[in-house]
């Protein structure tokens, strides 16, 4: 079982919170900041469109991103708790 001491660290926490706020996952925003720490930021591109904020999507948006994530339970969250719980998948 991996220890607290034995998981990567992140090297760019601001860029980090930043991709989290705009609706990156965290496995996602963490790739991207250490990726940007290394090489530095005007080097690390992000592949594919820009995808809106999940502020910006409708609530059968969200739950169609939650059922396509294999999330449970969705269909009872309201619009922020369905974001909190995409945030923190």
């Amino acid at each position: 079982m991996a220890t607290k001491d034995s998981q990567p660290q992140l090297k760019d926490q601001d860029l980090y919170e930043e991709l989290r706020d705009k609706g990156d996952s965290k496995e996602k925003a963490a790739r991207i900041s250490n990726a940007a720490a290394d090489r530095g930021r005007e080097n690390v591109g992000k592949s594919g469109g820009k995808s809106q904020s999940y502020d910006d999507w409708t609530v059968d948006e969200l739950q169609k991103r939650a059922k396509d994530l294999g999330l449970t339970g969705y269909s009872k969250l309201n619009k922020k708790e369905l974001i909190d719980e995409l945030r923190n998948h």
